[in-house]
């Protein structure tokens, strides 16, 4: 039985070419900018990521006081504060930071890396090379990121980031193309 093209699994929901086309562009210009400094790239991801811990930490604890029974108050209270002391650390120094950041941003990377090699060969018909191209690297970046750690912690991050971005923006513009042509 031949394989048949997954197109249609992107294209269901009436999603013109051109707006992949645009996701691609867009991850394109974000990997350039992030390539253009890498150690600013690093620092400003691990501040916007505390920042985002404050912001969660501060719903978690909001949402205690909805718990229902006095167990689900406490382990949202306990839940929130943690969050918001992460993201405080972030903030106020997000250059010592990155170091254990680091090590987390690695095995994400390498999560991401293994689910990228899972959907290349679902949508193989469909340029599923390059996703499994880009799962490939997403694995190395994070080979590389957890054995140089901690002195990767500074520039690593961003780097890999910047390449990840461009990689995945060359997959959404030539998927666009391809699901141009079988419209």
């Amino acid at each position: 039985m031949a394989h048949q093209s997954s197109t249609a699994d992107y294209h269901t929901g009436g999603t013109a070419w051109w707006a992949y086309a645009l996701l691609g562009i867009a991850f394109l210009i974000a990997g350039f900018v992030v390539l253009g400094n890498v150690v600013a790239a690093t620092i400003v991801s691990a501040f916007i990521f505390g920042i985002v811990l404050l912001v969660a930490g501060a719903f978690e604890i909001f949402h205690a006081f909805y718990a229902k029974g006095w167990g689900g108050v406490l382990y949202s209270l306990i839940i929130g504060v943690l969050y918001m002391l992460g993201g405080w650390v972030l903030v106020s120094n997000p250059v010592s930071a990155i170091f254990p950041l680091t090590l987390a941003f690695g095995a994400l990377l390498f999560a991401s890396g293994l689910v990228r090699l899972m959907l290349a060969f679902r949508y193989w018909a469909d340029y599923g090379w390059l996703l499994l191209f880009s799962g490939l690297i997403a694995i190395a970046a994070a080979v590389i990121i957890i054995s140089g750690w901690p002195v990767s912690g500074l520039w690593v991050i961003g780097f890999f980031v910047g390449i990840d971005l461009l990689l995945y923006g060359f997959w959404w513009i030539v998927y666009a193309f391809e699901v141009r042509r079988h419209a």
